[in-house]
């Protein structure tokens, strides 16, 4: 087995080309321009939202997980909930706990800002993020479907 090194750290501003390749690749049906809004948002409220990164080589990020903190979370008993925004890890390095890496930290940040739950969401039929979720100790709490009819 080869060794297979990477840090994971906050997002520094030389990171931002990377961090939106990851974004696009995560939800590739936003477009940049809101994909550049939403860093913008994220970057501006250092209080309640942070970035990490898991590095691989100098400039080459290998996954990213946003947190936040919410003030109201479905199914939480609390009112300053940590929650999982995005959290994303390239699939030919998946499995080496880069993931479990980049939770556990955001989860340290949440508590470091005084949270004592932390909540995620994973879409109907996206069993591997749901899978990853189980697996780092999160319960499904409740399924929404949401449903549109054009009038």
């Amino acid at each position: 087995m080869t060794d297979f090194r990477y840090s994971v750290r906050p997002l520094q501003e030389k990171d931002l080309n990377e961090w939106l390749r990851l974004r696009r690749r995560l939800w590739d049906a936003t477009s940049e321009a809101d994909h550049k809004s939403e860093m913008v948002d994220i970057i501006d409220h250092p209080d309640s939202q942070f970035v990490l990164v898991a590095e691989r080589e100098p400039g080459k990020l290998i996954g990213f997980l946003e947190v936040s903190i919410r003030p109201f979370v479905e199914d939480c008993e609390t009112d300053h909930v940590g929650y999982l925004e995005g959290w994303y890890v390239e699939p030919e390095v998946r499995g080496r706990g880069i993931g479990r890496e980049l939770v556990r930290i955001a989860e340290e940040w949440a508590k470091s800002k005084g949270c004592e739950e932390m909540a995620s969401d994973a879409e109907i039929g996206n069993d591997l993020s749901l899978s990853a979720h189980v697996g780092l100790g999160y319960s499904e709490t409740s399924r929404l479907v949401h449903l549109r009819k054009e009038l």
